[in-house]
């Protein structure tokens, strides 16, 4: 054991010696030594209050950067940068800038670097920021709860009729939930690589997004095996209702951030679309427990599972979350929902082997086409 950590600790030492000795040498000196920095820099958030406006910025590039002028509407203004001084790579700040901003007006602002570089930066419609008040998180978390855990529980009601049906409604069940899955599969990648976009390019964050949603899948496939055998009834149920809640939490985040910026000007029509898209969660969660119904509590549980992620989305969206932790906690939901899709996947392949068939047969393949289908339509209706 001790040799191994040896051979394995002196390649680790000539790799850290030989990049040491690169950087102190520095051979690319008389090559660079001419060429201005590489400056870049991403605003992260706008707040919008009686005191004027404020961004949080993330610097990029290769050396510090320092702002040292700020243009508002073409004029240049006074600000405040917190912590002061250089802005090291990947680090965040604060400009405080005391301009009166027009309601429902649109502000075209413009850092100046040391070095001359400008980067831009528009907000398209000035609202005031809500300050988080435990009012205003009480007033949103009811909001989380109607688009979230009210449409979940009112698509589990769904759940005698699904049952009356017998065993093609069971494997009819199954398809519709996949479809309706694979629908959330892909929206929340989209909303994970849009989120991904927003932050600063050294964070790689639409690279993670792909890395982090197969980590997640194979993480749990990995896991579920290891406890023995496959997802089937309320264990599969409790996985539907996870992947569903981690895409809700993105549903939250989409909210919160809308009404923050003032982009959800549909107000009421925005939660009531968001409300009957989520009904049918409600459906496929239910899916795989036609066969073996648990009691009352078990359906309570799964509901607040896949929906009360969405309160948090929204406490989120709200207050100043980064980008690229957003885009992270979407793709752990990716991985989760393609889990899921999987494991679905594999129990109506095996109910077909049961009944008989070699495949799962048409009427299974319109239940992924109903169930994609139906996030379509009811999708229409969600607008930010």
């Amino acid at each position: 054991m001790s040799r191994a950590l040896v051979w394995l600790g002196l390649p680790a030492l000539l790799i850290a010696v030989v990049l040491g000795g690169f950087l102190v040498l520095d051979p690319l000196r008389e090559l660079t030594g001419a060429a201005p920095p590489v400056e870049q820099l991403t605003v992260e958030r706008t707040v919008l209050d009686d005191s004027g406006i404020a961004l949080r910025v993330r610097a990029g590039g290769s050396d510090p950067i320092e702002i040292v002028q700020v243009q508002v509407d073409g004029a240049y203004w006074s600000f405040v940068k917190e912590p002061p001084g250089p802005l090291p790579r990947l680090d965040t700040a604060w400009l405080r800038i005391p301009y009166p901003w027009v309601l429902a007006e649109a502000h075209h602002l413009v850092l100046i670097t040391t070095t001359g570089v400008t980067f831009e930066h528009t907000i398209d419609v000035a609202v005031p920021t809500p300050e988080l008040t435990f009012s205003l998180l009480g007033t949103y978390g009811l909001v989380g709860l109607f688009v979230g855990v009210v449409p979940v529980a009112l698509g589990m009601l769904f759940f005698p009729a699904l049952r009356a049906a017998g065993g093609g409604g069971f494997a009819f069940a199954l398809a519709l939930t996949i479809g309706l899955l694979l629908f959330l599969l892909v929206d929340t990648f989209e909303e994970a690589l849009e989120l991904a976009a927003e932050a600063a390019p050294e964070l790689h964050a639409q690279p993670l997004v792909w890395l982090v949603a197969a980590l997640t899948c194979a993480v749990l496939l990995a896991v579920g095996r290891r406890r023995g055998g496959e997802l089937t009834g309320t264990g599969l149920a409790t996985a539907i209702a996870l992947g569903i809640g981690l895409h809700n939490l993105g549903e939250g985040l989409a909210i919160g951030s809308a009404f923050a910026t003032g982009a959800a000007s549909l107000g009421a029509f925005l939660v009531l679309g968001f409300t009957l898209h989520n009904v049918t969660e409600g459906v496929g969660i239910v899916a795989p427990m036609l066969r073996d119904p648990p009691k009352l509590p078990v359906f309570a549980g799964l509901a607040l599972l896949a929906g009360l992620p969405a309160v948090l989305g929204v406490w989120l969206g709200l207050s100043a979350l980064s980008p690229h932790w957003g885009a992270l906690a979407l793709a752990v939901g990716a991985g989760a929902i393609l889990q899921v899709v999987i494991e679905v996947g594999r129990l109506l392949a095996r109910q077909a082997r049961i009944d008989g068939r070699r495949s799962i047969g048409g009427p299974a393949l319109g239940g992924v086409a109903v169930g994609i289908a139906v996030m379509f339509a009811t999708a229409l209706l969600v607008q930010i």
